[in-house]
């Protein structure tokens, strides 16, 4: 596994729901793929063609090549293996694109930006946000597109706006959730005191999680409705319980 502790939103946002799964992410055990996370996938490549290249005329053919730069494998892993099997997917990314046509462009300056920052030795924080806007005179907009319904997505964007304040020493104007599916908006301002308590969290997994494996305990596990897609979920009484009920 080595020293160095990578850190997701997504490791982040599962430990604070259950801590073995988000373990499970750092061994490399993840949840199967699913036709929406891989809508998801082609969607947030498809959108960021857009703003940095301007309107889709073929988005058939544009799906097809988004597909055929990297996300394959996935579309194996779903059992999709015929041209004519994508014949749904690429209905519902119409009508989803024709949703993303209507919100402006305004004040974009970069999509699917990559970020990086180390706060303390051997740990590493990882991000990718989907699209930067800057709004006037004011500091950076930082956008997520959902294709499903927006849940709770503040959490996740105040990680966001953690590694990119550590990585560019600035903390973002603001933080936005979009809806594609619901058409639903959800913006905040982070506050320094914001990501002061986010940067706690993440100090409490990186703890737990080497407090653990030093004394060879095992991970706690909590169940709750994530537990549905888990990976650990065979093997998990807490899940079977929570899976039952939910």
């Amino acid at each position: 596994m080595g020293d160095t502790l990578k850190i997701s939103a997504t490791t982040y946002i599962a430990f604070n729901q259950c801590p073995a799964q988000a373990e499970a992410r750092f061994h490399g055990v993840y949840p199967p793929e699913s036709k929406s996370s891989f809508l998801g996938a082609v969607a947030h490549r498809v959108f960021a063609r857009h703003l940095t290249t301007g309107p889709i005329d073929d988005l058939p053919q544009a799906i097809r090549e988004e597909i055929g730069s990297g996300l394959n494998p996935k579309l194996a892993a779903l059992g999709i293996h015929r041209p004519s099997e994508l014949e749904e997917l690429i209905r519902t990314m119409g009508v989803l694109y024709e949703r993303f046509r209507r919100f402006p462009a305004d004040g974009f300056e970069a999509a699917e930006v990559t970020l990086e920052a180390e706060p303390a030795a051997g740990v590493q924080l990882v991000g990718k946000i989907d699209a930067v806007f800057k709004e006037g005179t004011r500091g950076p907009l930082l956008r997520d597109w959902k294709t499903g319904s927006l849940g709770e997505p503040m959490e996740q964007l105040f990680f966001y706006a953690l590694v990119w304040a550590l990585a560019r020493n600035e903390v973002p104007e603001a933080v936005e959730a979009v809806s594609l599916q619901t058409g639903e908006r959800m913006r905040s301002h982070p506050t320094v005191a914001d990501l002061t308590g986010v940067a706690g969290r993440v100090a409490d997994l990186v703890t737990a999680f080497r407090e653990t494996w030093a004394s060879g305990e095992i991970t706690e596990r909590r169940g709750g409705p994530w537990c549905r897609y888990c990976p650990l979920l065979s093997d998990c009484p807490e899940g079977a319980v929570a899976f039952a009920v939910n």
